[in-house]
């Protein structure tokens, strides 16, 4: 019997090349996969406010082939594409799962390589992003930097344009946090990867959708959501500082007063009283600062409101998932 292949198309505002990637790079590959496979193709609508849903449902891979199980799942409003996966995971039925962005960035070509390293048992299959400079670069650089000093060690250039098994999908869909990164998330679950280094096309059309202010956003969650370690340094670094300053304090109050200044510091007490000051409440804005991520993440989670909202009105073929059937009991 055939196992069946999910594919996840994450979209938000790709009306003007949407219809172009799904017939012209994608629809060609997914007909091949039929040799093979059962396939399963999952439109992610995060909200889209143009015409992404209309050009969707006019593409082949929803008119055309009866043998491609085509599904159209339309939030509500924009919840974000990191939510549109686990949406995407959450409604896919496959063997195997395989992310891709909708924008014609992804080489719709390494499809078929990825699924061969999942037949030969790779349970992950990640892509590595190489060769291509993009304006994000530095920032890109640094937040990987970042990640491995608190002990994340996310591959830099690694991408959402990956393969996950059923099994581990399984283990993905028992996370709850709503502030998530998927492709840090899915390196948590700490099952062995395989990687193929790609370069990535141009975009289909328009302009990509993540502003330097979401990306911000997705790197203090990743953060935050995958590691306490901020909580340890800061600590650390607080303590570090008290005995600093009392160490300090004792020299310039023995060097001071006490021996008649010998080294002609000349200190005054007014000013190194401030400087002690401004120094310690600069300490506590940051160490606040870095609680106060944790506690907003504390109150988002206490909160408990759906992860995502479906439009049924706009979303197609989606009623008789049985996944979507056990969510709801």
């Amino acid at each position: 019997m055939k196992k069946r292949v999910s594919i996840i198309v994450p979209v938000y505002n790709e009306g003007s090349g949407i219809r172009n990637f799904l017939d012209r790079q994608l629809y060609p590959q997914l007909l091949n996969l039929l040799k093979s496979y059962l396939v399963e193709l999952i439109i992610v609508d995060d909200g889209s406010d143009d015409n992404t849903i209309s050009m969707v449902k006019a593409s082949d891979s929803f008119k055309k082939s009866a043998k491609i199980t085509s599904r159209l799942v339309s939030f509500s409003k924009n919840f974000g594409k990191e939510i549109a996966l686990a949406a995407g995971i959450n409604y896919a039925t496959g063997d195997a799962i395989i992310m891709i962005d909708g924008d014609g960035q992804h080489p719709v070509n390494l499809i078929p390589v990825m699924l061969e390293k999942w037949a030969s048992g790779a349970k992950i299959v990640t892509t590595i992003r190489t060769g291509n400079k993009t304006k994000h670069r530095f920032g890109s650089l640094m937040f990987y930097k970042i990640m491995h000093l608190l002990g994340n060690n996310i591959p830099e250039g690694a991408m959402d344009y990956r393969l996950i098994d059923r099994e581990v999908a399984n283990q993905y869909k028992q996370f709850t946090e709503r502030n998530r990164i998927t492709r840090g998330l899915i390196d948590w679950l700490g099952y062995p990867q395989e990687y193929i280094k790609i370069k990535i096309n141009g975009r289909e059309s328009g302009r990509g959708s993540y502003s330097k202010k979401k990306l911000r956003k997705l790197a203090i969650d990743s953060f935050v959501s995958m590691t306490v370690s901020p909580l340890v340094i800061i600590g650390k670094l607080g303590a570090l500082i008290t005995v600093s300053s009392l160490a300090l304090g004792l020299f310039i109050l023995i060097q001071q007063y006490i021996m008649g200044d010998p080294l002609h510091l000349e200190w005054s007490g007014a000013v190194a009283m401030c400087v002690f000051i401004a120094f310690l409440v600069g300490l506590v804005m940051i160490s606040q600062s870095i609680s106060s991520l944790y506690i907003s993440q504390i109150h988002t989670e206490a909160k408990n409101r759906p992860l995502f909202l479906i439009d049924s009105s706009k979303s197609f073929n989606i009623e008789d998932n049985s996944t979507t059937k056990r969510r709801k009991k």
